[in-house]
């Protein structure tokens, strides 16, 4: 089995970077030959937010996350967090606050890292 390790930076909103992260993730994440893990650093931590409303006809990041997490693991770094004073009790269930250190390891452990 592969292990596929995705970071993502930007916000949830205004490129198309996270949004085809998360697709490729989710579609990834249910394949029997990936184990996928998703890191959101910088302003992709808040993909994670619970509670995103978004206008009808747009996608909602959180439900493409959801996908990920339910058959993945989702993780957050928690300095970028802070600096955005995002809360780990307003992350989807399923996604954790994190650091440098778990990205350095999922990183070793992975046989492939993509980066948006």
């Amino acid at each position: 089995m592969n292990t596929i390790l995705f970071i993502l930076n930007d916000a949830p909103y205004g490129s198309e970077r996270p949004y085809n992260a998360l697709r490729l993730a989710g579609a990834l994440a249910l394949h029997d030959k990936a184990r996928v893990r998703l890191f959101l650093m910088g302003d992709a931590v808040g993909c994670a937010k619970s509670g995103q409303r978004v206008p009808e006809g747009f996608y909602n990041a959180s439900l493409l996350l959801d996908k990920v997490i339910q058959h993945g693991e989702v993780a957050l770094c928690g300095s970028c967090m802070d600096a955005r004073g995002l809360e780990e009790v307003q992350l989807l269930p399923g996604a954790t606050r994190s650091n440098l250190a778990q990205l350095a390891d999922w990183t070793v452990e992975a046989d492939k890292v993509l980066v948006f």
